[in-house]
């Protein structure tokens, strides 16, 4: 049956609306770590950065020894201080043109856009940080452990169960803090710092009885700071998967897959190990507490 003029101009008036829409329908949208680095987009020293040929690092103040030394995160010396120039060398960035950025360790992986490219500071990898940040792949496998006076009963402890009577304490937001938490759940809460510093003043102090910090950390404190100090034991890896710590960024960094490129190379050619033993040579093996 031959169509009539009007059912010719419907049929051309519903093409055209039909291309119209297909046109401009939305494309999915591409985020930020969906597709994997590329060479070109990993150009050495031409990342989209914070600061336009720079590359700018995070870390807290004081900042910590082994894994900074003379409170100079600038001066290479300590362990992340050197990953993070290790990073920067993998990425194009020569010493001279890393920037380093004073921030809270807390506010570090808290939500909220980051004046950082990446922050190096013991932050270790979680799936409840990961809602907020974005992480490299880990730099770092890490031990929890216990440090107690000598003349502290916590001393004495030989198991995870030896400590349920001990007042213990923390720094805030840690996984040091978990571990007390989580896996001691002691009778008495324990202790909350804003710094480590705090919690070893309240440790000198006799205020608890054991703080709980990372491994190279504990012999640290025990080697330099508190010398009447143990370290009385470490915890064991209760997961299949290890802690970590992580190179954090922002959650919707473009930088995030060429930062993990960068850290998975350098533990593949060694680098990561040879300077675990060079600046955290004293986290020797010390008494799996069960």
């Amino acid at each position: 049956m031959p169509l009539d003029n009007r059912t010719v101009r419907l049929a051309l008036c519903s093409t055209v609306v039909l291309a119209a829409t297909a046109a401009c329908a939305p494309e999915p949208e591409n985020k930020a770590g969906d597709k994997p680095a590329t060479a070109s987009s990993c150009a050495p020293g031409k990342l989209a950065t914070v600061a336009s040929g720079k590359l700018t690092v995070g870390t807290d103040k004081p900042a910590y020894a082994p894994w900074f030394q003379d409170d100079d995160p600038a001066n290479g010396k300590g362990f992340e201080s050197a990953v993070a120039y290790a990073v920067a060398k993998q990425l194009g960035y020569e010493k001279s043109q890393v920037a380093w950025r004073t921030v809270p360790f807390n506010s570090s992986f808290a939500p909220g856009a980051k004046k950082f490219d990446f922050d190096i500071n013991q932050v270790s990898i979680s799936e409840a940080r990961k809602k907020a940040v974005a992480f490299s792949s880990g730099y770092y496998d890490v031990r929890q452990a216990v440090v107690a006076l000598k003349s502290s009963k916590a001393a004495k402890a030989k198991t995870v169960a030896d400590l349920k009577g001990v007042k213990l304490g923390a720094q805030v937001g840690t996984t040091s803090l978990d571990f007390i938490n989580d896996l001691v759940k002691p009778d008495q809460k324990p202790a909350v710092y804003q710094k480590n510093d705090f919690a070893k003043s309240a440790l000198k102090n006799g205020q608890v009885d054991a703080i709980v910090v990372d491994l190279p950390t504990a012999f640290y404190i025990t080697g330099a700071e508190v010398t009447d100090a143990e370290v009385v034991g470490q915890f064991d890896n209760t997961g299949g998967t290890p802690e970590q710590f992580g190179l954090v960024l922002d959650k919707e960094s473009k930088l995030t897959s060429c930062v993990t490129g960068a850290v998975d190379s350098l533990r593949k050619d060694g680098t990561l190990a040879s300077l675990e033993k060079k600046w955290l040579s004293e986290a020797v093996d010390a008494p799996v507490l069960k």
